[in-house]
């Protein structure tokens, strides 16, 4: 039997009660816009002032530059989609263009990526947090601890419960807000520039060629939605405008984050840390508002992105429905990832490391090969071809030194603590 058509049967197994469902059902184009601009508006938006000041001021253009490129393979992943009714998932077009190999390697970095992902969550609930109480310590097994590793431990215990819950629907509801969330923090830094004393008043470079690589790789961070865009396409009533969809949540993504690049490099210029809320004072009310809007988005969102990870190890084991196991394998990935987020908590590093090798590959890579793949070919020759082409040597080119630009970046910082 051909190869091929035993992929498209066990992914027809695999769905087979996603194609039961009514057609009629679905999300509406606006609910679906706001889901992507949702999934586009995550950590990110705190980086992009550094990202900046990295790179200077021409890196805007890299900012525009890396959305197109990833709004057009948004486009390739769904014209993927188009070639097999069956497809429902990003793993499924791996499927489908390399088989089961295919399906595993995508799965893996999307799995890799939301776990440091959960990661970045707790860094950044640890770094603000000692911001706004820079003296507490607390007690544990006896042992006192400060700083911001206590308070990565306290953020910790507090989503641990949380995780155990298999319905995500309530913290699915809660973490929509996200979008809201994002608006608020963009007016309570320019509030806090324009109004509370800070001022726009730095210059900045105009580029920075040795800090181009980091600047990309945060960039590509703030557009890693690929891995979430089929399920959103398949969600919709009418899936033929999943392209508008793309292009009004790019369009309003990136003018969020050029919004807030622009006015954390004015505020702060050189100096500016990883994220934009540890410069502002924290006697100013918008600055406040800015800490504590980006406290709560980790909280109701970290569940949901262990969540994935954590029903691909249970669906390994033969005692899948247990409670028990599935409340144990949840708080085994807590643990792993507080150890992570106390072993490297340099946030922009850690950030520009996932941007670089996880979000570059799977928002820009895989797309390109498995687009190639299905849809034109390798022995045909396309100006369309030539294009992807371009798109994968200078994204393979940026993917590796990125990532040892991050890695190295990590380990000299891991030297000199």
């Amino acid at each position: 039997m051909d190869t091929n058509n035993v992929e498209k049967m066990e992914t027809q197994n695999q769905h087979s009660q996603s194609h039961e469902q009514s057609p009629t059902k679905g999300t509406t184009f606006l609910r679906t816009c706001f889901n992507g601009v949702n999934t586009l508006s995550g950590v990110g938006i705190l980086s992009v002032p550094y990202a900046l000041s990295k790179g200077g001021w021409l890196s805007l253009l890299l900012l525009l530059l890396v959305a197109l490129v990833c709004f057009y393979t948004g486009l390739l992943l769904r014209r993927c989609m188009n070639s097999d009714p069956l497809i429902r998932t990003y793993p499924d077009i791996g499927q489908v263009a390399f088989g089961r190999k295919g399906r595993a390697i995508i799965s893996t970095f999307m799995y890799l990526e939301l776990f440091l992902v959960a990661v970045e969550f707790l860094i950044m609930e640890g770094d603000n947090l000692h911001k706004l109480f820079p003296k507490e310590c607390f007690n544990v097994f006896g042992m006192k601890i400060g700083g911001k590793q206590a308070f990565v431990l306290g953020t910790a215990l507090v989503v641990l419960p949380t995780t155990w819950l298999r319905n995500l629907g309530v913290l699915a509801y809660v973490s929509a807000s996200g979008v809201i969330a994002s608006v608020i923090l963009v007016l309570a830094v320019f509030w806090g520039g324009a109004f509370d004393g800070i001022g726009f008043d730095e210059r900045g470079e105009i580029l920075n060629w040795s800090g181009l690589p980091t600047t990309i790789s945060l960039f590509t961070f703030c557009y890693c939605g690929h891995a979430v865009f089929p399920t959103l396409c398949n969600s919709m009533k009418d899936k033929s405008q999943f392209s508008k969809v793309l292009l009004v949540c790019f369009v309003l993504s990136t003018i969020t984050y050029g919004m807030m690049a622009i006015l954390g490099y004015l505020m702060f210029g050189e100096h500016i840390q990883s994220q934009v809320t540890l410069n502002l004072p924290t006697k100013n009310i918008s600055s406040n508002i800015a800490i504590y809007t980006t406290l709560m988005n980790p909280i109701t969102k970290y569940a949901l992105v262990i969540s994935p990870i954590a029903t691909s190890v249970e669906e390994t084991f033969p005692f899948r429905e247990s409670k028990m196991m599935s409340c144990l394998i949840r708080t085994c990935l807590v643990i792993s990832t507080v150890f992570v987020a106390l072993l490297i908590p340099f946030f922009g590093y850690v950030m520009a490391f996932i941007g670089a090798f996880l979000s570059i590959t799977v928002s820009i890579l895989f797309p390109c090969l498995c687009y190639w793949k299905i849809a034109i070919g390798f022995k045909k020759f396309t100006m369309e071809m030539s294009v992807i082409l371009m798109i994968l040597f200078i994204g393979t080119f940026v993917a590796v030194v990125g990532t040892y630009n991050a890695l190295t970046n990590i380990i000299n910082e891991v030297h000199t603590k």
